[in-house]
């Protein structure tokens, strides 16, 4: 383990650590107080000087939120925060910036553009149930009226202090998970983490976490990714075990980030942060999906979960069998972020591969500004077309044993494109990523336009046949020629 990772992990370990005590607080001003001086210790700990970075962002990104009226400073905030991301790493490139403080910036780029994405959204609200109880009258048969919360309200009337307690909140400032403002608000004014199993929950994280650092270390220590970047790999080793090496190297990065995001999610289960009851159906970082509030009067009967503050669901990801599943699973509660306010929000909803694209394409730029980035983000979509192709031609309609093979090939496949994809992300520059794919033919991009072609090729054939089949039946005449029937 390098320096970085050894300081990163005994903060994380002493955010658990600290956990325990701040539930216990009962004074809740206090309580925020204590969180927000935690998570200032931990930014300057691990960042020195240039948690100033994190400092003027936040200045900057809380003054538009505040400032701009609410109908615009979404897209002020998205962009200050954003473009700020863009001077943070042209600096790193002249002078060395730890790598811990780029995920805090990360995090806190998603933390400060988010709550004005939701301060927007409230806003539009209240302004369309004033609209529709003007109308109420005018308007018989009037829609449904339009629901403003008490949290709505709330938004309108941030002030600097809350945001800077919601971002610099010490519980996911580190490597996150992204919480929304109403989670943060909620961990100060409900009673769900005093009844919530909050040291039984950490203890089951925290045991799957030293699991996964096991097999961080273990198969590190076999399969180092350092060995890719050798001459020896590439002079004397072949191009089948160039290929498959792509599998153990990316199951060490799944095992180190699972680690990571295991233990961020034990800083969250040890101080109660982001439980709620079971009735109240939350989901990765967005929260409670039903109304919760009167649950807080008898919230000692409830069973409870933290599925809140889930980062990845690990065993979901190893198991599905294709790719876009295991996509859905992976760093959930930022995919929530890009889906409440990239992809829902994209101008152009008519073309969902424009929508998708934009995503995607904010997802790495997010990541970082590296080449590894975009090959192995804006790669996904290309491989999730050709699995639906597939999936339609072969999968969708099989059953039985025949659905067991295809569903165990679907796995194989799968787990192939996540690592010929996830070995450019760890590589990184352009040059390692060239000199890889090009010791091994390209396979990977060549294979996938093949199987595209043909799946194209295929899909026209079952259409043509499917046309013919129509057309005969309009006409009265029932036979299928030995042709549709190949086809089919």
């Amino acid at each position: 383990m390098s320096i970085d990772d050894v300081i990163y992990v005994i903060c994380l370990l002493a955010c658990i650590g600290a956990g325990n005590y701040v539930r216990e607080v009962r004074d809740e001003s206090q309580r925020k107080m204590m969180s927000t001086a935690l998570g200032v210790l931990v930014v300057v700990i691990v960042s020195g000087l240039h948690s100033l970075h994190c400092i003027a962002s936040l200045a900057l990104g809380t003054a538009s939120v505040l400032l701009v009226h609410p109908s615009k400073c979404h897209l002020v905030t998205f962009g200050i925060m954003f473009g700020y991301l863009v001077f943070f790493r042209l600096f790193d490139f002249y002078w060395s910036i730890p790598g811990h403080t780029n995920m805090i910036q990360m995090i806190l780029t998603l933390k400060v553009s988010g709550i004005a994405f939701e301060k927007t959204a409230a806003w539009k609200r209240i302004r369309e149930k004033d609209e529709q109880e003007k109308n109420e009258q005018r308007d018989v048969n009037s829609e449904s009226p339009i629901e403003i919360t008490d949290y709505d309200l709330e938004l309108q009337q941030l002030s600097a202090a809350e945001i800077v307690h919601y971002s610099l909140n010490y519980i996911g400032v580190l490597t996150g998970p992204y919480y929304r403002y109403r989670t943060y608000r909620d961990y100060f004014e409900m009673p769900f983490k005093t009844h919530a199993p909050s040291v039984g929950a950490t203890i089951e994280k925290f045991k799957c976490a030293a699991f996964y650092s096991a097999l961080y270390l273990a198969t590190n220590y076999v399969w180092p990714l350092d060995y890719a970047l050798s001459d020896e790999f590439y002079n004397d080793r072949s191009f089948i075990y160039r290929l498959l090496y792509v599998w153990p190297t990316f199951f060490t990065f799944r095992a180190r980030i699972y680690t990571g995001l295991t233990l961020s999610e034990c800083v969250c289960t040890m101080a109660g942060f982001g439980a709620y009851p079971d009735d109240a159906n939350a989901n990765a970082g967005e929260g409670p999906r039903k109304r919760y509030q009167h649950l807080k009067r008898d919230a000692d009967k409830h069973t409870y979960n933290f599925t809140t503050i889930v980062n990845t669901r690990v065993m979901d990801v190893e198991r599905c069998w294709t790719f876009r599943e295991g996509m859905k699973h992976w760093n959930v509660c930022v995919q929530y972020w890009l889906a409440v306010n990239v992809y829902k929000l994209f101008p152009s909803k008519k073309y969902r591969v424009g929508r998708t694209g934009a995503t995607l394409l904010c997802s790495a730029y997010w990541h970082g500004f590296r080449p590894g980035h975009y090959f192995c983000i804006m790669g996904a979509p290309f491989y999730v077309s050709l699995e639906d192709m597939w999936h339609k031609l072969v999968r969708k309609d099989a059953t039985g044993p025949g659905r067991t093979v295809i569903d165990v090939l679907f796995w194989i496949f799968k787990w192939f494109a996540f690592s010929y994809l996830g070995v450019a992300f760890l590589l990184s520059s352009f040059g390692n990523i060239w000199r890889f794919y090009s010791s091994v033919y390209h396979i990977g991009y060549i294979s996938w336009a093949a199987m595209i072609g043909l799946g194209f090729f295929l899909t026209t054939q079952r259409k043509a046949a499917q046309r013919r089949r129509q057309k005969c039946a309009a006409s009265g005449d029932t036979a299928v020629t030995v042709e549709d029937k190949k086809v089919q």
